[in-house]
């Protein structure tokens, strides 16, 4: 959904006004989508109480699992589309639009289906007890119902976002985190619905968004909308956004797995309230982490612009200037999590054995934290430029090849405090291995750069 002339500026517009163009928006949007999943939380945990927030927690495996199949679509068809852009191939941008629509319809509905006939001992297995999986099931119920919604609504976002109109993406974004905001306390005081009421608010608030999106993209005067003949599946197109969007597909379902080796670890050792604890230092750390994600998305279609221009220096200069801000964000995400993690934490709850538990899990989540704006950036730059194998192997690296082996050995010398320093203990590795891959791209890079000067 831009015009040419939109699409042409990321090839010719300095790449500092670029990157603050589009990361900006990006930044505000993720960060209120971060403050749209605190919120709840905060409501929650005052509102219903301590137990209820680790029932919440409880469903952060399957959250994830859902994003994965989302971000499958998703963040594959948007970087297809940003390169489709950039080699002025507009013809198959319009049919990616059209293949985001049915891809999210159909694996919305069928995650759906499946999910809700087996969730009872789904959520057991994600570590619920007795005590908490009601509260799970009254979230996840809804959240489920509402799946193919949120799946639309965040794929067309990032095609939004993508294709030239990232303050329309951010508008989008900030429209629900206000929404579910006011509906919040209505539907969990007001209707006295509890956590059910939370989950109601978030998907009504996805609904009036997407309302909003779709009208965007049925406006015929833009370069990428709506119309006959868009929706019908294309092999050669679906391949494409599968292969691109696997590296972040992986790292969700890596993620849905590691919550659940966490869940049940911290259950083991301290009990249900340590995995609300978990759920709180999860929330908050996630609000720096999508800070960097906001980043990511900015750089995303730069990068991948200049990448199918063949500009290798402009796609050198957006990556290191993101690298930079990256770092920033996660620096400052570190002095919170060392020097008030008590303070912090209090705003999701008043129970004194929970904030005790979520301030020393924070502390040292946050340990390495410095370093893990490089790693995040340097994996979205990967896939950015649609090279997925390097993606998946810098998304895996991380959870795969260190943390779950971390969380299964690091608990049997220290117990819970082994599941806790797993997550710090990865992150310094997995920016090892990310760094060593980028200074390979860089060098490669630099010489494709020499052989096209030479030509010309």
């Amino acid at each position: 959904m831009s015009q040419k002339g939109t699409a042409t500026e990321l090839g010719t517009l300095p790449i500092g006004k670029l990157l603050a163009q589009y990361a900006i928006p990006a930044i505000i949007a993720m960060t209120a989508s971060s403050l749209y999943n605190m919120v709840d939380s905060i409501f929650i945990g005052h509102g219903v109480g301590p137990m209820a927030i680790s029932g919440l927690a409880i469903t952060f495996p399957l959250m994830n699992l859902a994003a994965a199949f989302g971000s499958l679509v998703g963040v594959g068809a948007s970087t297809l589309i940003s390169v489709k852009l950039g080699q002025k191939d507009y013809h198959t941008a319009q049919q990616i639009l059209g293949n985001v629509i049915s891809l999210n319809l159909i694996i919305g509905v069928l995650f759906t289906i499946i999910t809700l006939v087996f969730l009872d001992p789904i959520l057991y297995f994600f570590g619920a007890s007795e005590a908490t999986i009601p509260y799970a099931r009254d979230y996840m119920e809804i959240i489920l119902i509402g799946n193919v919604i949120t799946h639309m609504y965040l794929g067309l976002n990032a095609v939004l976002r993508s294709a030239g109109h990232p303050q329309k993406a951010m508008v989008a974004t900030i429209l629900t985190v206000i929404i579910n905001t006011i509906l919040d306390p209505l539907f969990i005081y007001g209707l006295d619905m509890g956590i059910r009421g939370a989950a109601i608010a978030t998907i009504l608030a996805q609904i009036i968004s997407l309302c909003w999106l779709v009208k965007l993209f049925a406006n015929k005067e833009e370069l990428l909308h709506m119309k006959r003949g868009i929706y019908r599946l294309r092999k050669v197109l679906v391949e494409n956004i599968i292969g691109i969007g696997l590296a972040p597909f992986f790292m969700n379902i890596a993620a849905c797995f590691i919550v659940i080796l966490i869940n049940k670890g911290l259950k083991l050792y301290d009990g249900d309230l340590a995995i609300g604890a978990f759920g709180i230092v999860n929330r908050i750390v996630f609000l720096f982490v999508m800070i960097v994600m906001g980043l990511n998305q900015g750089m995303q279609p730069i990068a991948g612009y200049n990448f199918g221009a063949q500009q290798y220096h402009r796609v050198n200069h957006v990556m290191k200037l993101t690298v930079i801000a990256a770092t920033i964000v996660t620096t400052t995400g570190f002095l919170v999590g060392e020097l008030i993690p008590e303070l912090t934490v209090s705003a999701f709850t008043t129970d004194q054995t929970l904030i005790d538990l979520s301030a020393k899990g924070l502390r040292i989540t946050v340990m390495f934290f410095p370093i893990i704006g490089f790693q995040m950036v340097t994996s979205n730059f990967f896939q950015s430029i649609g090279m997925a194998r390097k993606a998946i192997i810098l998304s895996l690296s991380r959870q795969v090849l260190i943390l779950i082996p971390c969380l299964f050995i690091l608990p049997l010398f220290w117990g819970s405090l082994g599941i806790w320093y797993s997550m710090p203990i990865s992150d310094i590795m997995a920016s090892l291995i990310a760094g060593f891959m980028l200074y390979k791209q860089f060098k490669h890079f630099k010489q494709k750069a020499k052989e096209i000067n030479g030509v010309n």
